[in-house]
């Protein structure tokens, strides 16, 4: 037992072992295929549909998909909008669903999308962040990736060989990344546990602290604060641990973190991060902030251009 979790010793990484332990205690909670897959299957105007792989504890349950707009239009600006890379983050799976099936149709007169709603299906039905062999993925964008999720999406953007001028990738912090998450990580990798002031209450944006475009992720936090509370700083002013940029608005190094939203290195990119256990929001809201934040996005780039 680990000061912070039940698995492995204190200062000790995971090996083997203890991972097959963790793995052993997942449970599936949910559907991929009722929730996500039945939305999806049935075609979606517009779109072509691509299966770019499937996981490997499961292939026949966990297809991986991705939309491409059917009418490429040479020239036109291009963006990628990813969900699911933690498959738990539910907001951004569903707010990935709802943009593709119901608000999509808009923009394709006038850019290219391309939408992979779904990146890590096993974490979506167990409720997890890391995949089956205790990964990250949205630490793995990287070449020969360990998790196979990350390479999947890694291999069919190189596939489709397109510049992408803006990423939208759609994520939720949770109360769960206090009670669980962290202390697994930290347990996992044999660290002390790392602190945080508290979980941002309300909606904030992660943007490239490489390139950090301010006037993009102000235009966001903008568009969302009509429909959901933006996320105020710590009484460090800090968000997760990280010295506000702007309001609603922290940056990561995306391409070292070998984060999800470096992965094209598109000139336009930003991390939503939606907090679902707040008393002040709902299921429904979560997803109204992520289609939200994706239409703004969308409307800077096709501005911008």
């Amino acid at each position: 037992m680990t000061e912070h979790y039940p698995i492995g010793t204190a200062g000790q990484a995971w090996g083997e072992q203890e991972r097959k332990t963790w793995l052993a205690q997942q449970q599936i909670q949910r559907s991929y295929r009722d929730l996500v897959l039945a939305r999806l299957l049935e075609g979606i105007p517009g779109f072509a549909r691509h299966q770019y792989g499937s996981l490997s504890v499961d292939p026949e349950r966990y297809p991986l998909l991705a939309f491409t707009s059917e009418d490429w239009r040479d020239g036109a600006p291009c963006a990628l909008i990813t969900g699911g890379v933690h498959g738990y983050e539910t907001s951004g799976v569903m707010g990935a669903v709802r943009f593709l099936t119901e608000h999509a149709q808009p923009y394709l007169s006038r850019m290219n999308l391309i939408v992979a709603p779904c990146i890590s299906p096993w974490g979506f039905e167990t409720v997890n962040r890391w995949n089956p062999a205790a990964i990250d993925p949205n630490r793995s964008f990287y070449a020969d990736s360990p998790a196979e999720e990350s390479a999947a999406l890694m291999a069919f953007l190189a596939d489709l060989n397109r510049q992408v001028d803006g990423h939208i990738d759609l994520h939720e912090t949770t109360d769960t990344d206090a009670t669980e998450f962290r202390p697994a990580l930290a347990a996992r990798d044999g660290k002390p546990l790392p602190s945080w002031e508290d979980i941002p209450d309300g909606f904030y944006l992660v943007g490239d602290a490489r390139n950090p475009e301010p006037a993009f992720q102000r235009h966001i936090i903008q568009a969302v604060e009509q429909v959901t509370a933006i996320a105020p700083p710590d009484a460090n002013g800090d968000i997760i641990g990280e010295p506000l940029a702007q309001h609603g608005v922290i940056n990561y190094e995306v391409a070292a973190l070998s984060l999800c939203a470096g992965v094209t290195g598109a000139p336009l990119n930003t991390t939503t991060e939606v907090y679902p256990d707040s008393p002040r929001v709902d299921a429904a809201n979560c997803i109204r902030a992520q289609v939200t934040a994706i239409q703004a996005a969308l409307d800077y780039l096709l501005s911008s251009g």
